[in-house]
């Protein structure tokens, strides 16, 4: 959608341009809950809690953005709510929230039965045919691994084809550019945000391609005689290899060693492709919805040498 999300800490911003033009920006708290607090600080269970709550908080600011493009019935609901009374209207917004919580997780649980059945699933039933061909366990483990990268590859090529999804990438690279520009210690200018770059480590595409290439080697390890039971395991496994993955990108984003730099390069590729080059518009989102909830001047002054 036309807008940008931008979290630090327990706040988040989300930008949008609107069809008028004009920058609307909404700022909500994001607070964990207590139980996922304590948790957060373990290495690779808060990798799991982070993964779940940027998904809720992903679908929640995708909807948020998307109310801005309503077509004529949902206008025409807003004029009917002019005609009710406070209480009329107040027990109809209890509903639409009530609603609107049941479809994001019911779209939430969708997107991720969808995408284990296409990426893990598929991928490994599939690879089901060349252990006939070889009766290698190691080389159809590897087999379905390439299956797995080819589909997730070739979804995101397709996807990338469309038009609105074009323009989602061009504000995904004004969000990395935006960050890339405060990190470099330059002031948060247009002119600055253009000659950053739109690449960056911490992004949510390197850790799904990094999700990809650390269940190859998870995956070698699952040796049962029963396909089902096989199955099973790889599902199982999924949240310790989401954690994994998670310390990973959390890792690369905070040092400049040689060999991390070395194993970020193939996401950093990747986003190549989840990421185009923003225009002028589109960074003023961007910058704006980072100026909502973070002082950038402030950070550039304690921590930039």
């Amino acid at each position: 959608m036309e807008g940008v999300m931008m979290k630090n800490r327990d706040r988040y911003a989300v930008a949008v341009r609107k069809p008028d033009q004009q920058i609307e920006i909404k700022v909500s708290d994001c607070k964990p809950s207590p139980g996922s607090r304590k948790v957060r600080n373990l290495p690779v269970i808060r990798g799991v809690v982070n993964f779940i709550e940027s998904l809720v908080l992903g679908m929640k600011t995708l909807m948020y953005s998307a109310e801005f493009f309503e077509d004529e019935e949902e206008n025409k609901k807003e004029i009917k709510k002019k005609t009710l009374s406070e209480e009329e209207k107040k027990k109809l917004e209890e509903k639409e929230k009530r609603q609107e919580k049941v479809l994001m997780g019911g779209t939430v649980v969708f997107s991720l039965v969808l995408a284990l059945a296409v990426f893990f699933a598929l991928p490994y039933f599939l690879s089901g045919f060349f252990l006939k061909l070889t009766g290698s366990e190691t080389l159809t483990a590897l087999m379905e691994g390439v299956l797995r990268l080819v589909i997730f590859l070739g979804y995101i090529a397709l996807i990338s084809l469309t038009p609105d999804i074009k323009r989602v990438f061009m504000y995904h690279g004004a969000e990395h550019k935006c960050i890339n520009c405060i990190e470099h210690g330059l002031p948060l200018t247009v002119e600055n945000v253009k000659k950053s770059s739109r690449l960056h480590k911490r992004c949510g595409t390197s850790f799904l391609l990094i999700v990809m290439l650390v269940s190859i080697l998870f995956f070698m390890f699952i040796r049962v005689d029963s396909r089902p039971l096989q199955m099973l395991l790889r599902l199982v496994f999924i949240p310790v290899i989401a954690g994994v993955s998670y310390e990973f990108i959390r890792l690369a984003g905070r040092c400049e060693n040689r060999l991390v730099n070395l194993l970020s390069k193939p996401g950093l590729l990747l986003q190549r492709m989840t990421t185009k080059e923003p225009d002028s518009g589109m960074i003023e989102v961007g910058i704006a919805s980072v100026e909502a909830v973070f002082d950038w001047k402030k950070w550039q002054e304690e921590e930039m040498p």
